[in-house]
């Protein structure tokens, strides 16, 4: 019922006054009954007794239905109407290409439950921020290769986000590799920002692309790189070997990241470079990436608006209604 009410305003607000008169109305028929209904005068009323049945009750009530008809008329006067808006959103997105390590090293647990893991719930929430963005993914450890060309199916994004894992692919840490498969698939793209983010937790040590050339690629196609180094300062719970059923041994491990070069990278691009040693903070430098890359979004906004006097008169014909068939017939009652 409440929900009804929302966007409802009134054309012609003055006749809401009248509303004023119905409590006059309310007290004058109170007082013509008193004084004009037939009445029996007795001593006492002890012999009569009190006795109340559900049409007695009921035909107290039945002034109250005009009234209320009578409210109805009048919110119908005011010539209620809904505001229907239409939006229409011209955006100019910015192309996003994630490029992300799935080295066994990412299985380190000094993140929970590790910093893998993490860094997909941070990275999907940072999707959901930036509707009117293209994202695209990029997976790289020893190799490197797109999980998810540009698109703007955020959903589709977000379960090949979900199901990335440490070991679809040779281990090892080819940074170079990463970022210039993601700079390829965003090279050619029209949109006015360009956009790598590149998460690691490691030193380049594989991969026939080095991370500087990659790095003067991107420069040359307008690509600006974040650069993000994810870990723990200190030693953390890393994989250390693997059995042979492919499960991980788990060891302490000094946490190493390059972080000269990942400054480089980021600096040669006119990107930033960003140190997450937790959750929080790589939720913080999402964050603050998100402020740093606006989105243009041009929106125009039309207005609808549909009369809804009819439901008032309505409701006001179906009381009268009611109340004529009450007093006629349930209750026996003439004027």
């Amino acid at each position: 019922m409440f929900d009804f009410f929302q966007n409802i305003h009134f054309v012609q607000p003055f006749w809401l006054i009248f509303l004023l008169v119905i409590p006059f109305l309310d007290w004058f028929s109170r007082r013509r009954w008193k004084y004009f209904d037939p009445a029996l005068l007795l001593p006492s009323v002890e012999a009569v007794g009190t006795h109340h049945t559900w049409k007695t009750r009921l035909n107290k009530l039945l002034p109250y239905f005009r009234l209320l008809a009578l409210a109805a008329l009048v919110f119908a006067l005011a010539r209620p109407q809904r505001t229907l808006k239409e939006e229409e959103v011209k955006a100019e997105g910015i192309d996003i290409m994630l490029a992300i390590d799935l080295s066994s090293s990412m299985l380190a647990r000094d993140f929970q439950p590790d910093r893998l893991e993490a860094s997909k719930v941070v990275a999907e929430d940072f999707i959901d921020k930036r509707p009117y963005d293209r994202f695209g993914l990029v997976a790289f450890s020893g190799e490197a290769f797109t999980q998810c060309p540009l698109t703007t199916d955020h959903r589709v994004v977000k379960e090949f986000l979900s199901g990335l894992q440490c070991g679809f692919l040779e281990d090892g840490t080819a940074i170079g590799m990463g970022l210039a498969t993601a700079v390829n698939r965003i090279k050619d793209s029209p949109a006015k920002s360009k956009v790598v983010i590149l998460l690691t937790d490691g030193v380049n040590n594989a991969g026939y692309i080095q991370p500087l050339t990659a790095a003067e690629i991107a420069q040359e196609f307008d690509v600006k790189v974040y650069t993000i180094g994810v870990g723990s300062t200190g030693e953390a719970l890393t994989p250390v070997r693997k059995r042979p059923d492919g499960r991980f041994v788990f060891g302490l491990a000094r946490v190493e990241i390059d972080e000269g070069l990942l400054r480089q990278i980021s600096s040669m691009t006119e990107g930033e470079y960003f140190r997450a040693t937790s959750e929080q903070a790589l939720v913080n430098i999402y964050n603050q990436i998100d402020r740093l890359e606006k989105t243009e979004i041009d929106v125009t906004t039309f207005k609808r608006y549909s009369d809804e006097f009819h439901w008032f008169i309505s409701f006001a014909l179906g009381i009268l209604i009611f109340e004529f068939l009450l007093r006629t017939i349930f209750l026996k009652r003439w004027p």
